[in-house]
């Protein structure tokens, strides 16, 4: 006989049956393919940077047999320089970042209080051109055509002349695909921060991670363009023989080093960040506790991203910086060690004033203290130019990567593993082996790494394949090669336990950890909606002050109980306060990441094999399907505003001055600003250091250019504001639309006036930055054309009105984008012919 149900648990149940038809993907292999629930990409992303983990820690282990003895003949110079820059790719690329992406996408939704990211499609489409650019990277590795100049690839070690062959390549255009994965789940993590939250949960009441995570997605938006930039030069360089690296023809290797430490060094704080956001999460409940110094805590991770910004030429030392130089870039090295240590006393305050218990958490949190502030002090020691002289090329460095990077990042993650364990899988983690494991695993990190900086002090250079006997430093690399394979050994049994306990552990209560925090919410595992209905909160632990919120949840007591108008929504809240603002309307299961990954994936790759026209052909299907999907957006008729629950009436997504698009193309336009800063900069900076700069050849190019791009700039600013104000007074926008068209049309004409009649760009670097910026200019003129057509059809067809003008707001941050970014390029690009 059934048992009989009471009211309140018969009407959650009905709930969560509504809930999982409108949340659901199809069942089997075709729901992974067209998921876009932030449960499944974030275990699909999880799982792929877990898998590169290993292949990452494999190739560590055949450096440390290559090391373990002097004079070995284990593997040949030429694949061991393969073998250390996969290594470092792998970790740097497509393991550490990534692994955080994944996690954030897994969990903030519970954190804030909603029910998916702010751009699940978006979400879907980043993890798959991640997994496709990464296992190009991976099987070209495993052909033999792994890059052998470092995980850095500085020129002039990295041209055709060092480096003939695709290996190189494949890298470039493999890392600067995963680049844009990470750019993609910045953008999407940002928007879900500001903006998709509890009701209540005001910026003062976030939860500390969501606060890290929006500073590290703000640093990848600013820190990662830099890096795009210096990979495309390269690349076109070894493509096309345009010198932008090469002295001799005005470039400089140095470019080089500046762009991609200018993403190098902010990504050791973009990678360590996550792990303290975690520690944040993780030591208060662990300690029985709140976290002490919340408001500290958070300006400290702020200041941490700023100073990071300015810390680039501390990797550059040994290039011959002017004196001043060095000595700003080595005060800046030094007064980062501050808003760390305010975090790790905040840290420790906060076990100090609590009764921490011995989880299996708790001891990969001790286990990084006990090796992050090691690595935190060698990192203060390279910050004096004297000492950084000396072991700036030797294993010392090394050491110190790692000890940051293993225990300041791995440690914590293995931690947050562990203790999201039971939300992920429904599951407690009960095995002894996780104890073994860390017992293993950290005394090995200590006794390898540690070895690594006495042998560095000692004069042992990196990325050098072997050493002879009697320099005295057998032993210690024996011993470090010991402590390296009993590391895997530690990691390996992480990985087994986390596996064991997926799928035998027992089942976990809810809430098993007493946090307070509104992830814990929800019932284990999580479902696919994440909340039967948005709470409202009134404080940074919900579960604390109120106990029973989880059952008023599951009852559908809050906002968008439900799913009665059979589509999946959210609530958008106001950034500052938390008050309800709009319904966010989000979509549904979709092949068209996918499909849009592919294609994505075969432009970046394409050219490797000497396939330009499908690389053309797949560049036409970007813009064809990226169209296709913003068309499977929006309404045709207007909503007005719906109920949304508490006696609430809100505006849907679709009917705002600023959708989820418009903020979602205002942080694209930040990175897409950064990269063309980044642009500036090399041109600045190849102006000031090369011989030359313009060559005497360049002649002034007269005025009929200057004229189309004032022309063209004025009227591209001019014509988007009178289309916005048209269709918001229900007035034909044919005057705008004419003017935007008219206005990108001569920004494009004077673009292409300018290549005309240019410098040679294979001649000289400055012939070759010029057509850059002419070809930035070109580029997004026809993006801003592409937008205008799509909006004049999206008008004529009658998807908008007064309420619906969001599209043509997205439009005039695009236009007013490329013209400012235009007239600054082609006056970069004119001034010097002009005043010579």
């Amino acid at each position: 006989m059934t048992p009989r149900l009471g009211p309140r648990r018969s009407r959650a149940l009905q709930l969560h049956r509504k809930l999982i038809t409108v949340w659901s993907a199809p069942p089997g292999w075709r729901g992974w393919l067209v998921t876009t629930n932030n449960n499944d990409i974030g275990l699909l992303f999880l799982g792929v940077a877990t898998a590169f983990f290993v292949i990452g820690g494999l190739l560590a282990m055949l450096i440390r047999i290559q090391l373990a003895t002097p004079r070995s003949a284990f593997m040949a110079a030429e694949t061991y320089s393969q073998i250390f820059t996969m290594h470092g790719t792998v970790m740097m690329f497509l393991f550490a970042i990534p692994f955080f992406e994944a996690l954030s996408i897994l969990l903030l939704p519970g954190m804030l209080g909603t029910r998916d990211m702010a751009f699940p499609r978006l979400g879907a489409f980043g993890v798959w051109v991640y997994i496709f650019g990464g296992s190009a990277v991976i099987v070209a590795m495993i052909m033999g055509l792994a890059p052998d100049g470092g995980w850095f690839m500085y020129p002039p070690l990295s041209s055709t002349a060092f480096s003939p062959g695709i290996g190189a390549d494949v890298w470039l255009l493999g890392i600067t695909s995963i680049e844009v994965s990470a750019i993609a789940a910045a953008v999407e993590v940002v928007v879900t921060v500001l903006r998709y939250r509890a009701a209540g949960m005001s910026l003062a009441r976030m939860p500390i991670f969501a606060w890290y995570m929006l500073v590290v997605a703000l640093m990848i938006l600013t820190a990662f363009p830099p890096m795009i930039l210096g990979s495309v030069l390269l690349e076109v360089e070894r493509a096309l023989g345009w010198p932008f690296y090469r002295v001799e023809e005005g470039g400089d290797p140095l470019l080089w080093q500046h762009l991609f430490w200018l993403f190098g060094h902010p990504e050791v704080y973009i990678i360590f960040l996550p792990a303290a956001g975690m520690i944040g999460t993780i030591l208060p409940v662990m300690a029985r506790t709140q976290i002490l110094g919340y408001g500290w805590v958070v300006a400290a991770a702020i200041s941490l991203a700023v100073l990071s910004f300015g810390l680039w030429v501390h990797h550059m030392f040994a290039t011959g910086i002017p004196q001043l130089g060095l000595a700003f870039f080595s005060a800046a090295s030094t007064l980062v060690a501050v808003p760390t240590a305010v975090m790790v006393f905040a840290w420790i305050g906060t076990l100090w004033q609590g009764r921490p218990v011995m989880h299996l958490p708790m001891l990969w949190i001790l286990g990084f203290f006990a090796t992050f502030v090691i690595g935190g002090l060698t990192g203060v020691m390279l910050a004096i130019v004297p000492f950084d002289w000396q072991v700036h090329d030797t294993h010392f460095i090394v050491a110190h990567l790692h000890y940051v990077l293993i225990g300041g990042y791995v440690f914590p993650m293995i931690a947050a593993v562990y203790y999201f364990l039971p939300l992920l899988t429904g599951r407690h983690p009960q095995f002894r082996l996780g104890r073994i494991a860390f017992w293993v695993t950290v005394p090995a990190f200590h006794l390898t790494f540690l070895a690594m900086h006495w042998a560095g002090l000692l004069g042992q250079r990196r990325r050098i394949a072997t050493y002879e006997a009697e320099q005295g430093w057998e032993a210690i690399n024996f011993s470090a090669s010991i402590g390296a394979f009993a590391l895997a050994i530690g990691f390996a049994l992480v990985i087994l336990d986390l596996g064991l306990n997926a799928v035998l552990a027992p089942r976990s209560r809810r809430n098993p950890w007493a946090a307070g925090t509104l992830e814990w919410a929800v019932p284990l595992p999580s479902p696919v909606y994440g909340f039967g209905a948005i709470p409202v909160i009134e404080g940074r632990a919900p579960l604390d002050m109120d106990p029973a919120l989880p059952h008023r949840i599951a009852r559908g007591e809050g906002y968008l109980a439900g799913a009665d108008r059979h589509r999946r929504e959210t609530l958008i809240v106001d950034t500052a306060t938390g008050a309800p603002a709009q319904v966010a309307v989000l979509p549904g299961n979709s092949i068209l990441p996918f499909l849009l990954a592919i294609v994505t994936s075969l432009s970046f790759l394409a050219p490797l094999f000497g396939a330009h026209l499908v690389s053309a052909l797949a560049l036409v299907g970007v813009a064809g399907l990226a169209v296709f999907w913003a068309w499977t957006s929006g309404r045709k008729v207007d909503e007005g505003p719906v109920d949304a629950g508490l006696g609430q009436i809100l505006p849907t997504s679709h009917e705002v001055p600023d959708p989820p698009g418009w903020w979602g193309s205002l942080l694209l336009l930040l990175a897409d600003g950064v990269h063309f800063g980044s642009l500036l900069f090399g041109y600045a900076f190849l102006w000031t250091i090369a011989p030359n700069w313009p060559p005497p050849s360049w002649i002034t190019p007269g005025l009929v250019g200057p004229i189309l791009a004032g022309g063209g700039g004025l009227a591209l600013m001019f014509g988007p504001r009178r289309t916005v104000r048209a269709i918001s007074r229900s007035q034909p926008p044919r005057t705008g639309l004419a003017l935007t068209g008219v206005g990108v049309l001569a920004l494009a004409a004077a673009a292409g006036w300018m290549l005309r009649n240019g410098p040679d760009p294979t001649s000289h670097a400055f012939g070759a930055t010029v057509w850059l910026l002419a070809g930035h200019v070109l580029l997004h003129a026809v993006i801003t054309l592409i937008m205008l057509g799509f909006l004049a059809l999206r008008i004529w067809r009658g998807y908008t009105s007064p309420r619906r003008n969001g599209e043509a707001r997205i439009l005039q941050l695009w236009a007013d984008f490329t013209a400012v970014t235009g007239l600054l390029a082609l006056t970069a690009a004119w001034a010097p012919g002009a005043f010579a």
